[in-house]
């Protein structure tokens, strides 16, 4: 063959080559978007809806208020504060380009060029590169899809991503875009994270801190400016010259945003006062109406409860709590030895190491590492505690009390803390529970000596034996039989039911008395005959509709009488304000309202009324009320921010000083009537001789004859009460241990609880006017049988 005959040869062959390669490179570029299409038209009805994008919720911490708008509990994770396509800075959507996506404008949802790069980084798992997902792409995935590294799952958010593009605009897809994504510490959106690390509004950005924000999707933990701040302002600066090169700051602007430090000053909300028995109750309360979603609601619940009543509830039972202790001796050093580091403070109790030992003083260090000197004067209060029953003498020095390396608890004597006594934390628990009788709303509740030394809420969670504190209930069924009156005689003679035989707390019985007497006196006997002769089981069906004791809580025995029972404080509370306002069982409740991040109402409590002629008679009067005092507040925002920028939305001062709308109340129902008119009269009548003349004397302290109350003691004193009330607060107070035990042979209700509430009324009464229960039926209601079965129904 000759040289040219093969060349020709040759050169056929390789452009059949070409052809072929040229042929098939032709085939895989048609067969791409053919099968992309195929794929996506397989896929489409399993994709969700682009057009309810806009309704998917953002979030915020659930909020609660005190019913005076002191914020007392914020909870949840999510932080999103959403924004308008016109409230975001062009700045910021150019470092987002920069940053992200600079060919937004430019693509239908893809990128050719970054989809290589996403594959490879879902194949190698490695994330170093600058990264493939569009905008679009990122909206996709933040709103419907996990953040999994799959192919399925890229694959997906392609198809998705253009479907977005097909049916929003491009300043829809920004705006989601910014409103979403995660950009670190719990925030979501550019508006929650320009607030969480600046404390600023969108507005007030600099350039570099647009900067810091946009360079935060990539990986929010590496480039966080709180925990990596070398590393997010290498990447800040990275984003700003990017700007530059695509032309959207000028070479000035890039200068001195480049100069800019860090400039942190990161944002926390701020509880106005601390409540965490409250908070939690609520918390707790509406997760399970709701579920655990609603701690991201951006719901601001506000509740009953006042901040005052609440503050002085805390204080008068700790206080009481604490004086306790003191009377049963000081138990001595918390640990022999040990670190301080983990050991809390509670009520202004702090632990402190023993450093040195003196005849009549010792030194200690606190956790904050300052020293401090107790002096005699601030120990020789103690006695020697052996058990509740008995306290021995005191200490001759301070020697024989600690020792170098002891762990005790001490307390300041002045707010600048310059001077020290020695403490204990008591051992002893309580609880307190207030409530309004007309309508059940709470206005306090203390669960316990101090929620981060036990987070069980007794006022609403304990059961305990209420003692004599039931009898105003056993009294009211019996005059209800209309076989008794308060001056009937009752025989306080000894009595034998059985092998039981009941005795009187004094162990004396003084024959006949009046209810009136033996109610105020307490006597178990008179008690007992005046259950048999009403009758166990009607009164048990009673106790249930006035306080909603529980049967199955309750024994059928005459020992039901003298509180063998198990019932909590909130119970009692709800029984005595049956008695209080006249006769009419109330639903305690403690939510007032809620509203949703927009600041409208979207609860209103209408709670049922002792009194719903009274209240409704006065409605047109209170509605016209909140009107003037929003309308007043707007007035009153307008003037405070005239020279500083307008609250931003969301936020607790925004929300108490312009809400968009007034809560309305509406007509309310009427309470059911449990007990008559006159039998609620009496009774009251005869528990405001328990304390002019009985067993609760102690209470004349809150100086006012307008109070009638009953104490109570279990056997053994393993539970002290007292229940109180004024026809415009029921006050009940428990004192005991978790671990039902005596609290001592001396601690009645009137020694133990009856201060405690005392302390606490003084301070709720003062200013009210002196007023007693109605003799006549306010509420022209009746009792029927269709609203006693409504009510065990309910």
């Amino acid at each position: 063959m000759s040289d040219k005959t093969f060349t020709a040869s040759l050169l056929s062959i390789l452009l059949k080559i070409l052809l072929a390669i040229f042929a098939l490179i032709l085939i895989l570029l048609l067969a791409f978007p053919i099968g992309f299409y195929g794929m996506a038209m397989y896929l489409e009805p399993t994709l969700p809806d682009v057009k309810n994008i806009n309704k998917t919720e953002l979030e915020m911490p659930l909020q609660i208020y005190t019913a005076d708008n002191k914020l007392i509990g914020q909870y949840g994770n999510r932080y999103s504060l959403p924004v308008t396509r016109a409230e975001i800075p062009q700045h910021l959507i150019h470092a987002f380009l920069a940053a992200e996506d600079s060919s937004f404008f430019e693509h239908s949802g893809i990128s050719v060029k970054g989809l290589g790069r996403a594959l490879t980084e879902v194949i190698t798992d490695d994330d170093s590169q600058t990264g493939g997902s569009t905008i679009t792409m990122q909206v996709a995935k933040n709103y419907f899809l996990s953040s999994e590294r799959t192919i399925d799952r890229k694959l997906t958010e392609l198809f998705i991503a253009r479907k977005i593009e097909d049916e929003l605009t491009k300043d829809e897809i920004l705006t989601l875009y910014v409103n979403k994504i995660y950009l670190g510490e719990g925030t979501y959106g550019v508006q929650a994270a320009a607030r969480r690390y600046y404390s600023k509004t969108l507005n007030d950005l600099t350039i570099g801190e647009m900067a810091m924000i946009a360079g935060l999707p990539k990986a929010p933990s590496k480039y966080n400016p709180v925990i990596n701040p070398e590393r997010a302002l290498e990447r800040r600066n990275w984003i700003i010259g990017r700007m530059l090169k695509e032309g959207y700051i000028t070479q000035a602007e890039h200068d001195a945003a480049v100069a800019e430090p860090i400039g942190l000053k990161p944002y926390t909300e701020q509880l106005d006062l601390n409540m965490p028995y409250v908070a939690e109750m609520a918390r707790n309360s509406l997760v399970e109406q709701y579920g655990e979603r609603v701690m991201d609601s951006g719901w601001r619940v506000q509740l009953t409860i006042d901040s005052q009543s609440q503050l002085a509830a805390d204080a008068a039972l700790v206080g009481g709590l604490r004086s306790y202790d003191r009377r049963h001796g000081w138990r001595g050093v918390e640990a022999e030895s040990g670190e301080l580091a983990g050991r809390k403070n509670f009520d202004n109790i702090y632990p402190a190491k023993v450093t040195k030992v003196h005849n009549n003083s010792f030194e200690a260090e606190l956790q904050s590492g300052d020293k401090v000197t107790i002096p005699w004067s601030g120990m020789n209060w103690a006695r020697r505690y052996y058990s509740a029953n008995r306290v021995g003498g005191g200490y001759s020095n301070a020697h024989q009390m600690v020792k170098v390396g002891n762990i005790v608890r001490i307390s300041p004597l002045d707010e600048a803390k310059t001077a020290w006594k020695m403490e204990s934390i008591p051992k002893v628990q309580g609880a307190l529970i207030s409530l309004d009788p007309e309508n059940g709303a709470l206005r306090a509740v203390v669960g316990g000596f101090h929620f981060n030394h036990s987070k069980f809420n007794r006022a609403i969670q304990g059961y305990r034996q209420p003692g004599s504190t039931i009898k105003p209930f056993v009294y009211a069924s019996a005059l209800e039989t209309g076989k008794h009156t308060p001056d009937s005689l009752v025989s306080d003679a000894a009595i034998r039911i059985g092998s039981w035989r009941p005795k009187n707390a004094d162990g004396r019985y003084t024959g006949n008395m009046t209810l009136r007497r033996a109610l105020a006196l307490s006597r178990n006997t008179p008690a007992i005959r005046l259950l048999r002769s009403a009758g166990l089981d009607e009164t048990r069906q009673l106790m249930n509709m006035m306080g909603g004791l529980e049967m199955d809580r309750m024994p059928s025995t005459l020992a039901l009488a003298l509180g063998a029972a198990d019932v909590t404080p909130l119970q009692m509370a709800t029984g005595f304000a049956t008695i209080a306002n006249g006769g009419h069982r109330i639903q305690p409740y403690f939510v007032e309202r809620i509203y949703n991040f927009a600041n409208d109402v979207v609860y209103q409590a209408n709670p049922v009324q002792a009194c719903a002629v009274c209240f409704n008679e006065e409605l047109e009067k209170t509605n016209q009320k909140l009107l003037d005092d929003f309308a007043k507040a707007k007035e009153q925002t307008k003037t405070d921010t005239q020279d500083t920028p307008a609250p931003q939305a969301g936020t607790a001062a925004a929300d108490r000083l312009n809400p968009k709308s007034a809560p309305q109340y509406v007509a309310a129902k009427q309470a059911p009537r449990i007990i008559s008119q006159e039998t609620a009269y009496n009774i009251s009548n005869m528990m405001r001789e328990v304390i002019t003349s009985g067993t609760g004397k102690k209470a004349r302290a809150v100086g006012r004859g307008d109070v009638g109350g009953k104490t109570g003691t279990t056997n053994l004193a393993k539970d002290a009460w007292f229940a109180g009330f004024h026809p415009t607060n029921v006050a009940i107070v428990w004192v005991g241990f978790d671990t039902p035990s005596p609290l001592g042979a001396k601690e009645y209700g009137g020694v133990a609880a009856l201060p405690i509430w005392v302390n606490f009324m003084r301070k709720e009464l003062s200013g009210t006017p002196i007023q007693w229960v109605s003799k006549e039926d306010r509420s022209k209601a009746t009792k029927t049988t269709q609203q006693v079965i409504e009510l065990k129904d309910n």
